[in-house]
């Protein structure tokens, strides 16, 4: 436990040191740059900000491009006051292009920071609890029964019977038979003496073989 808070003590102190001496050379470039006064203290402020909000966006995952962009602009604004600060720039003549810079700064990181904080957010994928729903399952519709042929009622099959056909039944199919025979030239067969009748298929076989 001791040698996990040395660590992170070690860790706050290194970042402490850092960030202040990052500090105190972009407020030494502004104020050289011609920011005197509160405006020069604003810059690293402004800077620094930049930063966190930069590496938040990165860290969420969300629009990762746009992190990256502006994380990368506040870095070489910090950077390049440390390396001006270093001896490589005389502050007591700064060029006019760096006055530029310095002076486009505020609308530069005012920018970037309203993209960053207004960018629209990706909406994050539901989960749900509980076990994934079963999908349901088709069922086929019922087919329909078969219509009869048109013309001919539809009457139930009956299992062959002994029973004797009535003579009035015989005779009358007799006479369809005959009526068949002087229209057509030939004999009535059994399916058309059935569908004439209307009876099941037994009874008409037993009523042709009468007829016979």
């Amino acid at each position: 436990m001791r040698a996990y808070l040395a660590r992170v003590d070690a860790v706050l102190v290194q970042a402490v040191i850092a960030a202040a001496l990052s500090f105190a050379h972009l407020h030494d470039l502004a104020s050289a740059a011609g920011q005197d006064g509160w405006k020069a203290w604003a810059y690293p402020v402004s800077v620094d900000l930049l930063l966190v909000a930069a590496w938040r966006r990165l860290r969420t995952g969300r629009d990762r491009a746009a992190g990256w962009c502006w994380f990368l602009v506040a870095l070489t604004a910090s950077l390049g006051a440390n390396i001006a600060t270093a001896g490589l720039l005389d502050l007591g003549d700064v060029p006019d292009w760096l006055r530029i810079l310095v002076a486009g700064w505020p609308a530069l990181a005012f920018l970037g920071g309203t993209l960053l904080a207004h960018s629209p957010e990706q909406p994050s994928p539901t989960v749900r609890d509980g076990p994934e729903p079963v999908p349901a399952v088709e069922h086929s519709a019922p087919q329909p029964e078969p219509e009869p042929t048109q013309g001919t009622p539809w009457a139930p099959e009956l299992p062959p019977s002994d029973t004797p056909v009535p003579a009035a039944l015989v005779e009358h199919a007799r006479k369809i038979a005959d009526a068949h025979q002087a229209r057509t030239g030939n004999p009535l067969d059994t399916p058309t003496l059935r569908a004439r009748l209307s009876v099941p298929a037994p009874l008409a076989e037993q009523i042709a073989a009468q007829l016979t």
